[in-house]
């Protein structure tokens, strides 16, 4: 059986295409650097990671982006000799205006090297790139329209030369959107003597929706789908998977059409979705002309047959020794590369305090997406810390303004003590009633254990007898609805729950943690 989600926790926006008999996918990553997550599979349903092409400043500069800013909805495609990837990286996202400029990198190989960013345009974000069959490449994305605080103002297009490396030509207006409206994600595809534009639609949260229209010329005029939308979950809130929207359309060498869109899992009706928005497929077939789902109905399929193949066990247990070995690619970091002038590898791995978890700039913070509502993450430490401005530890992190942080830290006294923190809605506080004292120069072990909506947090001086610090605490806040729905004002949250390891020192930012092991256990 193949099951949905394929690609679980923060994986959203997912860009699909098939290059011979391989597939790539790409996912957005907003804050978390390097940027873009690229997938790769030989049958459309177990994908493995392989590359994060935005990996250095001169392609990726999000110092000081807000939380859920950065990288928004890649668009991979290739044209017979060059990948291509079109991105934004959002500056801003509050007030009337928003700061989207959108960049185009080329490469002959999925892993690189890339080609220096071409930038395109900051009409608004969610760009992609269609490569037609005469030989023209046309750019699309969202118009962001503040008159009048209208915000979306449909699809618009332009041409694009590869070779000059700018836009030419007119802009088209191509799309007003559905009634769904918040018309958003668009992809271009020529099938016969059509094209199908395919857009995200309703917002991504539940009355999120993937919209198909169609026509006979590139530049319009579009017919929207007779039983649009081709997916969504708005009218069914019992349903499991829930967020349908933002797709995009790919054939095997077979000719089979799917779909890959993106999901998320809320812990109860149209609850909080931890894992964030997720990645999840299903078979089309077309009847006259038009795309629909082969189950028969416009919700996601939790699971379906396909020609024998199965998903692969989806438990992982993920153990990294750093006294041997460095950081996996499921690692990140935030906002700029990982450098040694912050973190190295000397028979461990060694994070330099700087930034605290609130800043936008830099923090010293590594991190795995979360995958299950059920795990385990432990990590040992060395942290000679000299006063209380000085950090470092486990952090079960969402943005700047809600994570939990279980540290080290020094005092007045020469002491070095474990603190556990909440941030919740911007606001910190302390969860332990005293701080427990830690041998100095000892190492230490701490780990964290989610079961749903329960976060527990535990330390041990000998990796075999744990102590449990306090009592279960509230896992649901590092999502991206109770951001929206906790605030005093409309904040950016489209990412999710991710775990790792950090280090502060706002002190002198001179101090360095040693973090000997980490181990990512799904239960």
């Amino acid at each position: 059986m193949i099951v949905n989600p394929i690609l679980k926790g923060f994986n959203p926006d997912p860009s699909i295409i098939r290059v011979g008999e391989d597939y790539y996918l790409a996912t957005s990553t907003f804050e978390w650097f390097p940027g873009v997550q690229i997938y790769h599979s030989k049958d459309l349903f177990n994908w493995n990671l392989i590359s994060h092409p935005l990996n250095t400043a001169d392609l990726l500069d999000m110092k000081g982006v807000p939380d859920s800013c950065g990288v928004w909805a890649p668009c991979l495609s290739h044209d017979g000799e060059y990948f291509y990837l079109v991105y934004s990286n959002v500056k801003s996202f509050d007030g009337l205006w928003k700061d989207t400029p959108n960049y185009v990198i080329r490469s002959k190989d999925i892993t690189g090297p890339w080609s220096k960013p071409v930038y395109l345009s900051s009409t608004g974000f969610d760009g992609s790139l269609f490569h037609d069959e005469d030989g023209k490449k046309w750019y699309l994305s969202l118009l962001v329209d503040h008159r009048a605080n209208k915000f979306f103002g449909g699809i618009v297009m332009q041409e694009y030369d590869a070779e000059e490396g700018r836009l030419i030509g007119p802009d088209y207006h191509i799309f007003e959107g559905s009634e769904l409206g918040i018309t958003e994600g668009p992809h271009l595809y020529k099938i016969e003597d059509h094209y199908y534009l395919i857009t995200a639609e309703g917002g991504t949260e539940y009355g999120h929706a993937v919209s198909v229209a169609r026509s006979k010329e590139i530049t319009g005029p579009y017919e929207l789908h007779p039983a649009n939308p081709l997916i969504s979950s708005r009218n069914d809130p019992d349903h499991s998977i829930q967020k349908t929207g933002h797709g995009d359309l790919v054939w095997n060498e077979d000719g089979d059409c799917f779909l890959v869109y993106l999901c998320g899992r809320p812990l109860e009706k149209l609850g909080r979705c931890i894992l964030g928005r997720e990645t999840a497929i299903d078979q089309i077939v077309w009847k006259e002309g038009w795309p629909y789902l082969k189950n028969g109905t416009s919700l996601a399929s939790e699971s379906f047959e396909y020609n024998g193949i199965s998903v692969e066990g989806s438990t992982i247990h993920e153990i990294v020794d750093l006294r041997s070995s460095e950081l996996p690619l499921t690692y990140q970091s935030l906002r700029i590369s990982q450098d040694e002038s912050w973190i190295k590898y000397e028979n461990a791995l060694l994070l330099k305090g700087r930034d605290s978890l609130s800043s936008c700039f830099e923090q010293s913070l590594v991190a795995r997406r979360v995958q299950s509502l059920r795990f385990e993450y432990s990590c040992s430490l060395e942290y000679s810390a000299e006063s209380f401005q000085q950090m470092a530890g486990l952090v079960v992190y969402y943005n700047t303004g809600h994570h939990y942080y279980l540290h080290l830290m020094g005092d007045e006294s020469d002491n070095i003590l474990l603190s556990l923190l909440r941030h919740d809605n911007y606001t910190c506080e302390e969860l332990l009633e005293n701080y427990v004292s830690i041998e100095k120069g000892s190492t230490v072990f701490l780990r964290c254990k989610m079961i749903r909506s329960e976060l527990s947090f535990y330390y041990s001086t000998d990796n075999d007898s744990w102590i449990e610090l306090g009592s279960a605490y509230d896992s649901s806040i590092l999502s991206d609805d109770y951001v929206r729905e906790s605030g005093h004002q409309y904040r950016p949250a489209f990412t999710g729950c991710l775990v790792g390891i950090a280090t502060q020192d706002l002190k002198s930012r001179s101090t360095w943690a040693k973090f000997n092991t980490l181990e990512y256990k799904e239960l």
